[in-house]
């Protein structure tokens, strides 16, 4: 069985406080994008876990797929699987890759094996593998607060417009770019600063990360005022960088950036 996980954007990132699990209250609203791994299990004598596409570091054993599986053998009886991942979603990108790919793990499995999870019992173990991991599983625009694991409805299309992506060359660690911000609340909630047109979001909705992670990587900066110079309407990186993307009333022609930047358009 294979499914196709997809990434996000963040429209709008506020790091409200510092909590005592170590997180930080943000809020924030998670927009699906159509920038997609490929995921495929198959019953298997071994458990098996293979890759292709963009390299992805670290240690296989870490990856979020197979700490899934883990989680639900724990309290499922699961024959041993083959786990491909085609990794297409850049990383280190702000983009959720990650944890889209074991949330789509989660529901291949639930279908698959049938297991008979609900969203809540899928939801319980997302939450265990990334503060954003649960948001896949809804996969549908949605305002998020606490640790980014608890949400409310927002009503947010952006299929009028045209949704450009724009990944340098670069790799932004989450734990750099929450050295480099400063936490504060805000005056208004991104919640009622979302329901302006998305030409009234430049001059009211931020993110928090920017400010720090600009002094380290002005290449990212350079990105966010190309896209304005274009024509965006809006432009802003997602989560804790590096992708920035910009939201365009017509189609633009970017060939500038794609020179030295991977750029997805339509998304």
């Amino acid at each position: 069985m294979i499914n196709f996980p997809n990434a996000k954007i963040n429209i709008g990132l506020n790091i409200l406080n510092r909590r005592s699990d170590g997180y930080h209250n943000i809020e924030t609203v998670f927009y699906p994008v159509k920038i997609n791994d490929a995921l495929e299990v198959v019953e298997s004598s071994e458990l098996r876990f293979t890759t292709s596409g963009i390299e992805i570091p670290g240690f296989a054993n870490e990856n979020l797929c197979l700490k899934a599986y883990e989680l639900l053998r724990a309290d499922y009886d699961l024959p041993l699987v083959h786990i491909h991942l085609h990794k297409n979603i850049p990383i280190g990108a702000g983009l959720g890759g990650g944890s889209a790919d074991a949330a789509f793990f989660i529901k291949l499995m639930n279908e698959k094996f049938n297991l008979g999870m609900d969203m809540d019992a899928m939801e319980g173990y997302a939450r265990t593998l990334g503060a954003d991991c649960a948001f896949f599983l809804h996969n549908k625009p949605l305002f998020a607060k606490e640790k980014g694991d608890v949400f409310e409805s927002v009503d947010i299309d952006l299929s009028a417009y045209h949704v450009v992506l724009v990944m340098p060359d670069i790799h932004v660690s989450t734990g750099e770019a929450y050295r480099a911000v400063r936490p504060a609340v805000p005056q208004t909630s991104l919640k009622n600063l979302v329901e302006a047109a998305p030409s009234q979001w430049k001059a009211t909705i931020k993110n928090d990360f920017e400010e720090g992670i600009f002094k380290i990587q002005p290449g990212i900066r350079g990105v966010k005022v190309a896209l304005y110079e274009a024509g965006a309407i809006y432009a802003s990186m997602s989560g804790s960088g590096a992708s920035v993307y910009g939201i365009f009333a017509e189609q633009p022609d970017l060939e500038s950036l794609e020179l030295k930047n991977r750029v997805f358009y339509n998304i």
